[in-house]
């Protein structure tokens, strides 16, 4: 295995985790001392579990591919990102065909750290890419 490859695969794993907890954190904390009244659909971990795999699964095939020497990644990222919004939409169809009253909330939820999840994937893709191997 190239040593570079689980470098920046560690490394990765290692920002993730921590950016994880702390957005979970800080999102719990909102939730419990500005959301008392609010019922979710989703518990807040359920989504957090989902973009941290999601973005650890997409982030690895890239750092893969990229690692055997294939510098021309863009059409698997764009891919994997179609695949990642495709599964979004999966993870948020119970809801979309539920009764559930109140939507917005969950949709916020989910959709505010879908964001931050992708501009951390896109910066730390594009990072190892400027980068001399």
């Amino acid at each position: 295995m190239n040593p570079t490859f689980l470098k920046r695969q560690v490394n990765f794993l290692l920002l993730i985790t921590v950016m994880s907890l702390v957005l979970y954190g800080i999102h719990s904390y909102l939730l419990t001392y500005f959301g008392t009244d609010l019922k979710l659909f989703f518990p807040v971990w359920q989504i957090y579990v989902f973009h941290f795999s999601v973005t650890t699964l997409l982030y690895t095939v890239v750092n893969y591919k990229f690692s055997t020497g294939k510098t021309d990644i863009f059409v698997l990222f764009m891919g994997s990102t179609f695949v990642k919004m495709f599964l979004s939409i999966l993870f948020l169809l119970p809801i979309i065909l539920s009764d559930f009253e109140k939507k917005q909330p969950d949709i916020f939820n989910f959709f505010i750290p879908y964001f931050i999840y992708l501009a951390f994937e896109v910066y730390s893709i594009t990072k190892f890419l400027q980068k001399p191997s």
